[in-house]
């Protein structure tokens, strides 16, 4: 497996977070990115504080489009 994804461990210099779109429906259930980064920073919502993954484009897209075809469930 081809590790692609980097440990943020100090977010605080990340700003534009959003619910992602995909979390469940459960407030304690969210997961968070932040837009406008070359790599995509994700974190969970329940740490804002972090650490977060930060993943390249293409493969936050991979992951995004592999979850909205049904080949993975959230």
């Amino acid at each position: 497996m081809r590790r692609s994804e980097q440990v943020v461990t100090d977010v605080t210099f990340l700003r534009g977070w959003r619910k992602s779109s995909y979390s469940g429906t459960e407030q304690n259930d969210c997961l968070e990115v932040a837009d406008g980064y070359d790599n995509i920073p994700v974190r969970d919502s329940k740490n804002p504080h972090g650490p977060a993954l930060a993943f390249p484009a293409e493969g936050w897209t991979a992951f995004v489009s592999a979850v909205k075809n049904g080949r993975i469930t959230p």
